[in-house]
């Protein structure tokens, strides 16, 4: 424990589960060798050690996964690498815009080419493109800042929320019921991760599973789903000291329940089938040092949604209660429709 915070360590045992031992890496031939992992957090560090080539071009793994596209928050975190990989390590992340603009393949490799758009006094600038079949999928500015004495110095308080020692785990809330039709992404893309659920996200998720929360406050006539969505979250398993990486982290797991947060005030949940859901813009900041294997409360709201768009914001505390990031995401939202059918529209 480093000084000056918060013991909330846990003490319980970290596993290793079977899907965790395989992690792929990909090789100037676009080929993928597969290598062992011996924490479920190597199979993410895996991902986002990228192969460099020359002219700023970074080539990243994809796995193999139960569903049809590259989630979107390792393609961000991967962008993420490959800018900072670019970049005097003296200079921090501060910001990052992106936006998904197609699907990824989870099946091929990943191509980011990186343009260096700025090297100031204090600060840097880079633009990542990532590409597959010949097309961008994917693009984000990233700025890096050259830390300074800070003139101005606050922070908002974390919420009141219970030790994540005294929580029980995703996988142990899912281990129960792996043999009902869980979402894939809920248990692949959480896997490098301890998430502790507090509110909201996964909170009965056996009982809540079907079209909608049938004791949802919009399914008994009641107003929108009250309160914000809390979880606590820690890499699972030792990370390096790599202050890149570390940020990586807490941008992968960004992308995984921002948007839940939308549904939720209505009655759905993530990956029910109710809603066809699909990320478009992402943003975060970065407010202090962060370590992502210690313990982070992430608080995710969602103030607006309309004309197909919900919008979410989320704050990721450290256990002093200090803010250290903030996150905003869109994303679309559309009734499931038939192939070939036309988009349903306002009064259809």
């Amino acid at each position: 424990m480093r000084a000056g915070r918060i013991a909330a360590t846990s003490h319980l045992p970290r596993r290793t589960s079977d899907a965790a031992q395989r992690a792929g890496r990909a090789t100037s031939t676009g080929a993928v060798t597969m290598r062992a992992v011996d924490a479920p957090i190597d199979a993410l560090l895996d991902l986002l050690d990228l192969e460099r080539q020359p002219n700023d071009v970074f080539v990243g793994a994809s796995r193999d996964v139960a569903y049809t596209r590259i989630f979107g928050g390792q393609v961000a975190a991967q962008a993420l690498v490959a800018a900072g990989r670019t970049v005097d390590p003296e200079r921090e992340v501060h910001s990052l815009h992106a936006y998904f603009l197609r699907p990824g393949d989870p099946s091929r490799p990943v191509e980011f080419r990186v343009e260096r758009m700025r090297d100031g006094r204090g600060f840097s600038v880079r633009r990542v493109l990532a590409h597959q079949h010949g097309k961008v999928t994917f693009a984000m500015s990233v700025s890096f800042h050259l830390p300074e004495a800070a003139p101005v110095v606050h922070t908002v308080r974390a919420p009141h929320a219970p030790s994540p020692d005294a929580l029980p785990s995703l996988r142990e809330l899912i281990d129960p019921a792996l043999e009902v039709a869980l979402p894939p992404i809920m248990l692949d893309v959480t896997l490098p991760l301890d998430i502790r659920p507090v509110r909201g996200f996964a909170e009965g998720i056996v009982s809540w599973w079907g079209d909608t929360y049938a004791d949802h406050p919009t399914q008994l006539g009641g107003g929108d789903y009250p309160g914000e969505d809390v979880l606590w979250f820690r890499a699972d398993g030792p990370m390096p000291d790599d202050p890149l990486l570390h940020l990586c982290v807490a941008t992968y797991l960004s992308d995984a329940t921002l948007l839940d947060a939308v549904q939720r005030r209505h009655g759905y949940f993530v990956g029910s089938g109710d809603l066809e859901v699909a990320s478009l813009d992402h943003a975060m900041w970065f407010h202090r040092p962060y370590r992502a294997d210690a313990w982070t409360l992430y608080v995710t709201q969602s103030p607006a949604a309309d004309r197909g768009l919900g919008f979410a914001r989320g704050r990721m505390f450290d256990t002093n209660g200090e803010i250290v990031v903030s996150v905003t995401q869109e994303g679309l939202f559309r009734r499931p429709t038939a192939p070939g059918a036309p988009l349903a529209r306002p009064g259809a």
